[in-house]
């Protein structure tokens, strides 16, 4: 019995009835359906070529890349969105992974949740990281290169930048954990903040900027229970000194209201220890973070492009260290911000102090901060 034969609509000649491939309406043979046609690789339909929404290694129904696919914005890649990345500071770019990797080489500002392998500078057992934000004059590859070729210019990797969502126009710098003589001594602090000024930054004049310190927690002890207690003791000197500190900081009370908080006042360390471990007042947006396993964030500091005011900061916050590791709490609790100030002799702390009228009485005239 002869064989039921159709009519390809795209080559029109005869085909075995067996052979019919099916589009919508259409009828194709073998032949035309292999050429005019693609599977999906998703979910198995087969579309036409023109009408394929991924390329010729993916094809895709516009509904499977609507829901599980994207493009790279750089090479116009198919990628899946579960293998799509994304720069911090455009979002909206997904990007597939050679172009990201490349992207990163050839840009000095990382991203925000970028975190290198900790580099410790300088012999001792306490060490500060730095955190510095400037604003005001672009978050520029270029002008973070320009920063890093002078913190790093001894060969070794001293600073980072990175993005921060909470700056207008501008980047954060970021050290290694530093002893304090490493910053003084051999970190080219002056020459970093003063190309960041000729640059067009600024620090403690945007207003949005602040200056955050990391001290290592094992500097407080080897056991648990021996950190928490110096830890105690310094979120108590914080609370104690409130308006010394906040006349310190240069911050205004709204400022760290929003990005430092302080705990509040309890009669004993201990108290206000366990105060600040059942969530306190501001998470990690408190004066003093403890929501990090290796280390405590100092936050309650304005950012400044001043040399002696950020020395200053490293070397109060030594001091603070110091007084909480090397007294008891009662004798804390006995100590005065006078007798405090007092006990300062490192020449950056003592001119700052006096600038701020917070050094026995000592006014001096201040430099206008950056």
């Amino acid at each position: 019995m002869q064989e039921h034969t159709f009519i390809c609509c795209r080559c029109g000649q005869p085909h075995p009835l067996s052979e019919r491939i099916l589009m919508d309406e259409e009828e194709l043979c073998g032949a035309c359906a292999n050429e005019e046609t693609v599977i999906c690789s998703r979910c198995g339909e087969r579309i036409y070529r023109d009408d394929n929404a991924g390329d010729e290694n993916t094809p895709l129904c516009q509904s499977c890349y609507d829901r599980h696919y994207t493009s790279c914005d750089c090479c116009g890649r198919i990628i899946h969105v579960d293998d799509a990345y994304y720069r911090s500071d455009d979002e909206d770019s997904p990007l597939c992974y050679d172009c990201y990797t490349h992207a990163r080489r050839n840009r000095a500002i990382e991203d925000y949740y970028y975190k290198p392998e900790p580099l410790f500078r300088g012999d001792g057992s306490r060490y500060f990281g730095v955190e510095l934000e400037i604003d005001g004059a672009g978050e520029d590859n270029d002008s973070a290169r320009r920063v890093m070729e002078i913190a790093n210019g001894n060969g070794l990797e001293n600073l980072y930048c990175k993005h921060d969502g909470s700056l207008e126009d501008g980047f954060e710098m970021v050290t290694h954990p530093m002893t304090l003589e490493y910053h003084m001594k051999e970190m080219p602090w002056a020459g970093i903040l003063r190309e960041a000024i000729s640059l067009g930054y600024t620090s403690h004049q945007a207003g949005t900027c602040g200056l955050h310190v990391h001290v290592n927690r094992n500097a407080f002890g080897h056991t648990e229970e021996e950190q928490d207690a110096v830890i105690a003791r310094i979120l108590y000197f914080f609370e104690k000194n409130w308006e010394e500190l906040l006349k310190f900081s240069r911050r205004t009370p709204r400022q760290l209201e929003h990005w430092a908080a302080r705990y509040g006042y309890k009669e004993q360390p201990k108290e206000l220890l366990d105060h600040a471990k059942k969530g306190g007042h501001g998470g990690r947006y408190s004066c003093v973070n403890l929501q990090n396993a290796d280390t405590i964030e100092f936050r309650i500091f304005r950012g400044t492009l001043k040399l002696n005011t950020l020395i200053a900061t490293l070397q109060l916050l030594d001091r603070i260290c110091d007084v909480a590791l090397f007294m008891s709490d009662d004798e804390l609790k006995a100590m005065s911000w006078t007798t405090f100030a007092a006990g300062c002799t490192q020449p950056e702390l003592v001119r700052y102090l006096k600038e701020r009228r917070l050094y026995v009485n000592e006014p001096v005239e201040s430099e206008e901060e950056v």
